[in-house]
Parts: C-alpha cells; sequence; structure tokens
C-alpha cells in the first residue's frame, strides 16, 4: 500500500480530535477506558489496513521510541518501534490486533482503516 494513502487515511482520523481541541480529547481517552484497565497513552495508536495482495498491513505511531511492542489477535509477534515511536509490519494474515507495550502500561486496539 501506498506510503501516502496511509499518511492522508491517517490524517482523516486524526483531524477530527485536534479540531475539537484537548478537553475534548482527554474526556474521550478517559472515557474509552475504565478505571483500573491499562491503557496507552492518548496519543498512541494503530492502524490495519488490507493490502493489494489480501493481507494485511499494520502499523502503529505514538508508542514509546525504541520499545518492544507485542502484537496480538490474528496473528502475533513482537517489534521494536523507532525512535519516533513507530513501527510499520506487512504480509500479516488477519485484521483484528491488539498492541501492548513491554512494560504493560499501554494497549491499544488497532482500528480497520478501508479505502
Amino acid at each position: 500500500m501506498n506510503r501516502t494513502r496511509r499518511l492522508a487515511a491517517f490524517a482523516l482520523l486524526a483531524a477530527p480530535a485536534l479540531a475539537a481541541g484537548p478537553t475534548m480529547t482527554a474526556h474521550a481517552a478517559a472515557a474509552a477506558a475504565p478505571a483500573g484497565t491499562p491503557h496507552a497513552p492518548s496519543r498512541a495508536a494503530c492502524h490495519v489496513e488490507t493490502e493489494s495482495d489480501g493481507r494485511y498491513h499494520l502499523w502503529g505511531v505514538g508508542f514509546p521510541g525504541g520499545a518492544k511492542v507485542t502484537y496480538s489477535g490474528s496473528a502475533s509477534g513482537t517489534v521494536a518501534t523507532d525512535r519516533t515511536g513507530r513501527f510499520d509490519i506487512g504480509g500479516l494474515s488477519g485484521s483484528r490486533f491488539v498492541v501492548n507495550t513491554a512494560d504493560g502500561k499501554a494497549t491499544v486496539t488497532c482500528t480497520m482503516v478501508r479505502h
């Protein structure tokens, strides 16, 4: 999948949250995870999309830079983020994933991006 289309899709997802302002965004994040359950920092997100060959592509942003994250669901594994907190994995065999940081402090359910 072409990187420009992925970035455009991510921009469409992020724009409403940015337009709402920090108060609205913080309130939505607090409502998303009940007290006492591990959750990701409000900036961490991951997405899944279908590749041209029918496999799936998983990527995330906003995780700790240089940290290892574990993805599980339709497939599972561990990958290191780059220094900016991004990871990118292609050729997966499913579309449902949850990403956890190695320290257990962040858990993110990945959203499907459709083009």
